[in-house]
């Protein structure tokens, strides 16, 4: 699965792990700061970070423009709850838990940055 998100500056996620499915992001344009597990990168366009399944890991954009984003899930499981959410035209940002359990997204901290 695979899909092109659009983050504004300031843009995060919650630190938190995908029990089934590997996630890779790659950075098309702006900054991008990544951490996981313990590992912090700062990457702009090109960048590509591997995300393997059970580890935890955030991002959020640090640049001052959007950062365009390529996520690709292999196996797609954790991508259907992006899937689901474009479906009811819930916005990403609102993250209900519910819809990301389903699909083995666990949180397990709060945003890192």
């Amino acid at each position: 699965m695979m899909f092109e998100e659009v983050a504004p500056p300031g843009t995060q996620t919650n630190f938190h792990l995908h029990r089934y499915s590997d996630e890779v992001a790659y950075v098309l344009s702006g900054e991008v700061t990544v951490k996981i597990g313990d590992q912090v990168m700062v990457g702009g366009p090109g960048t590509c970070a591997f995300l393997p399944r059970g580890v935890a890991h955030a991002w959020k954009t640090t640049g001052s423009e959007p950062a365009r984003i390529l996520f690709i899930y292999t196996p797609a499981e954790a991508g259907k709850a992006i899937e689901e959410l474009q479906r009811s035209q819930s916005p990403v940002g609102s993250q209900p838990t519910p819809v990301f359990q389903r699909h083995g997204t666990e949180a397990v901290g709060p945003p890192p940055f």
